[in-house]
């Protein structure tokens, strides 16, 4: 996989993992997060994506991305009961090619860092919790090499619905 469509695919994992680590202080169901990401060429990359790769890569994350509001990208999740209990962001858990290290927590605030290796980067991340149905995060990644640079990503998740539909079956083949 190349720079410009590993590190974004990374990234949204990161987001969908996100929903799931408030563990006991967000309601299950279905969640929309309103991603913001800056990174040279992605949206037109989303846009571009031939409709049978996008639809493989929502089926194997468990997830719906479509365009949002404002020029961000919408990611549909549903979080089922267990996904809110495991608190998948915890020192040492992987997510793809990324490892969270360094994770603490204080209040409602989560930071710490994600080391990846596909393409090799690293960066800092916050999660802070406004209510059971709602969460913002923003992670920074620096990509080393020579196709190096710094991502953004920006996200505001909120909780849609206790009913997840169609995205159901997607979320329980998750592994985490």
């Amino acid at each position: 996989m190349k720079k410009s469509t590993a590190l974004p695919a990374a990234l949204l994992a990161a987001a969908v993992s996100a929903g799931a680590a408030q563990a006991q202080t967000i309601d299950p169901g279905l969640w929309e997060m309103q991603t913001s990401m800056q990174i040279p060429g992605l949206q037109e990359q989303l846009k571009n994506m031939p409709p049978e790769v996008r639809k493989m890569m929502e089926q194997q994350m468990g997830i719906g991305v479509a365009a949002g509001k404002g020029g961000r990208t919408a990611v549909r999740v549903c979080l089922a009961p267990e996904d809110v209990r495991e608190g998948p962001i915890r020192e040492g858990h992987k997510e793809g090619d990324c490892t969270y290290t360094q994770v603490s927590r204080s209040a409602k605030t989560w930071k710490g860092r994600m080391v990846c290796t596909n393409p090799p980067s690293q960066g800092d991340f916050t999660v802070t919790l406004h209510s059971p149905q709602h969460y913002t995060s923003r992670a920074v990644m620096q990509v080393q090499g020579k196709d190096g640079g710094r991502t953004e990503m920006d996200v505001e998740a909120r909780r849609v619905s206790a009913d997840c539909g169609s995205l159901a079956a997607g979320a329980q083949g998750r592994k985490r």
